[in-house]
């Protein structure tokens, strides 16, 4: 995974075109380094499974 495939999915998550991404223990890295460069960041959810490996949502305001 790089950077520019982490950008297309946080779009996709952020437009609703998935409703979910799971990401490997392998990408987790390189996919939260950039989600955290987000303006939006608090908006997306990842959830740890076991494993290692983390499902992420796009839920605005999920914080409040």
């Amino acid at each position: 995974m790089d950077q520019q495939e982490v950008l297309s999915i946080l779009n996709q998550l952020r437009n609703q075109e998935v409703q979910s991404y799971r990401v490997t223990k392998e990408d987790f890295h390189i996919f939260r380094t950039n989600l955290l460069k987000q303006e939006d960041a608090i908006n997306f959810r990842g959830n740890a499974q076991h494993g290692g490996e983390t499902i992420y949502t796009y839920e605005p305001e999920w914080t409040k």
